[in-house]
């Protein structure tokens, strides 16, 4: 491969970015149903259209109603978890091994690696000021949100200091 040459052949898109965008959109920003899949829904159900792979022909497309619970759980399962990327990226640039990947590309390159950051001598302090003598606060403790702090407990009146 490194000895064919590369010819890279690029345009500009016929209809501009935005239809490029909005091209990309289709396929990193789909919900698992598309709206013009749903023909009908109430209180019964659930009435869409899907594709049966194992068909060929005019019978590949099927209708299926399911109940309104089933259906929510079945769309459910394409909800991602927090954390997780619908958009996957491969190659050289991959997020598992960029670090890597880089790192050989510079030494085929003969390009010297980037120099380390320097890191800043002392964090700044980062405590509130004290709003009378301007010294910095310290926080002892900290209340959930709509609870009062207690009170210590008082001296009853039946109770007497030894003497």
């Amino acid at each position: 491969m490194r000895t064919k040459r590369w010819v890279v052949y690029a345009k500009a898109p016929f209809a501009g970015p935005e239809a490029v965008l909005a091209y990309l959109s289709r396929y990193t920003h789909r919900v698992a149903i598309a709206n013009r899949r749903l023909i009908a829904f109430d209180k019964a159900g659930v009435t869409f259209q899907y594709k049966d792979y194992r068909r060929s022909g005019p019978e590949r497309r099927q209708v299926m109603r399911l109940d309104t619970d089933e259906f929510i759980r079945r769309f459910l399962l394409h909800v991602l978890p927090r954390g997780f990327h619908r958009i996957r990226h491969y190659g050289l640039l991959a997020s598992a091994t960029r670090k890597a990947n880089i790192a050989r590309a510079r030494e085929l390159l003969a390009v010297s690696p980037p120099p380390d950051p320097v890191a800043p001598l002392e964090p700044p302090d980062q405590r509130p000021p004290c709003p009378c003598c301007g010294g910095r606060m310290r926080i002892i403790e900290t209340f959930e949100r709509w609870m009062q702090p207690r009170a210590p407990p008082r001296a009853s009146a039946t109770t007497k200091a030894p003497a």
